[in-house]
């Protein structure tokens, strides 16, 4: 498991899950979609309603945290819960493969998949028809659901309107929009609820102080969540970055001047999503709304509508392969020669 998961599940659940996660106990249902953005804790609210389902002493508040159910979720062994993900994901998180897929990897006749292979679909399809082994319900836990390809979501399409017995599904998506129709049709939908500005606040210096090992202090803590857009759990990320307050705020300057040295060792991914966040907030900016991840008094003067336009459409079809196996430099030198491109662009700062 990363340092980043650890940290997360070492502690309890967050304010805003845990009043989520009561509501949820006391509906009834079998399958269950839990949506919204990235970095609401979609994750950590599945598993703490698996905990809950399986748990052999619950209360309203969740599962007891005590019992052989619960310590066997902690250890990642509970016969009667299957967890569904990427199997790089599975990996990152210590859920175990099956063996003949954790072979294939060892044995580097393939990389882990990025995707919720049909395989593992199927083998939860089967895992329904098996007798219940410890308590009185069995769960399949999927996330991210929009990783399923159609093949997979469509595996899982009869099991998922009609389970054998008592079985609970508890899909967490980050994208609901990219799940067919037909999942979506089968679950009841919770949106996920954001936080207050204090519980993201305090949960994050908690959570990057395990993570880190120090504590954190408050303005930097803001800054991780502005950089977020205030998703807590996004935010967390770049606590494992180790961003600085300064240069997030010094970043779309330095972006203007072609200074790409802040972001020269970030992951491509990253460097997009930077992109993309600036792009978001000079348009909002120029439209007279509110900025989300930078101050306006940190942004360069904005580009004509139609410039920034064409660059978001540019920058959508980057996020598309972005994870390719392209020239990381190369590409990372045509992005900061496009972005010193669009930014230079400034003429009548006032016009649309």
């Amino acid at each position: 498991m990363s340092k980043a998961a650890a940290g997360a599940e070492a502690q309890s659940l967050a304010p805003w899950l845990q009043r989520q996660l009561e509501a949820l106990l006391s509906q009834r249902g079998h399958a269950l979609l839990l949506a919204g953005p990235s970095g609401l804790g979609q994750y950590d609210l599945a598993l703490a309603l698996a905990r809950s389902w399986l748990c052999e002493q619950p209360s309203p508040q969740g599962a007891c945290g005590q019992c052989s159910s619960c310590h066997a979720i902690d250890v990642r062994t509970h016969a009667d819960l299957r967890v569904l993900m990427p199997e790089t994901l599975s990996l990152e998180l210590g859920w175990p493969l099956d063996e003949s897929a954790q072979k294939e990897i060892d044995d580097k006749k393939r990389k882990p998949s990025k995707l919720i292979r049909v395989d593992a679909a199927r083998d939860a399809v089967t895992f329904t028809q098996l007798t219940r082994s410890r308590g009185a319900a069995q769960v399949i836990l999927i996330f991210p659901a929009e990783r399923m390809n159609n093949e997979s979501a469509n595996t899982l399409l009869k099991t998922l309107e009609e389970p054998l017995g008592e079985v609970r599904f508890v899909l967490a998506t980050e994208a609901a929009h990219q799940l067919l129709p037909t999942i979506r049709s089968r679950c009841q939908t919770h949106v996920m609820s954001w936080p207050t500005d204090v519980e993201a606040q305090q949960w994050l210096q908690e959570a990057a102080a395990i993570l880190t090992g120090k504590a954190v202090a408050p303005d930097l803590a803001k800054a991780w969540l502005q950089a977020a857009g205030g998703r807590p759990a996004d935010a967390l990320r770049w606590a494992g970055v180790g961003l600085h307050a300064q240069a997030w705020s010094q970043l779309p300057q330095s972006l203007a001047r072609g200074d790409w040295s802040a972001m020269a060792e970030w992951p491509p991914a990253r460097q997009l999503d930077v992109l993309q966040k600036l792009c978001h907030d000079l348009m909002a900016h120029r439209a007279g709304a509110r900025t989300r991840f930078f101050s306006p008094e940190h942004l360069p003067a904005a580009p004509r509508w139609y410039i920034l336009s064409t660059w978001s459409r540019e920058l959508f079809t980057a996020a598309r392969s972005v994870e390719h196996p392209y020239n990381a430099g190369l590409m990372q030198q045509a992005w900061a020669a496009r972005t010193r491109q669009v930014l230079s662009a400034v003429k009548e700062p006032t016009a649309g």
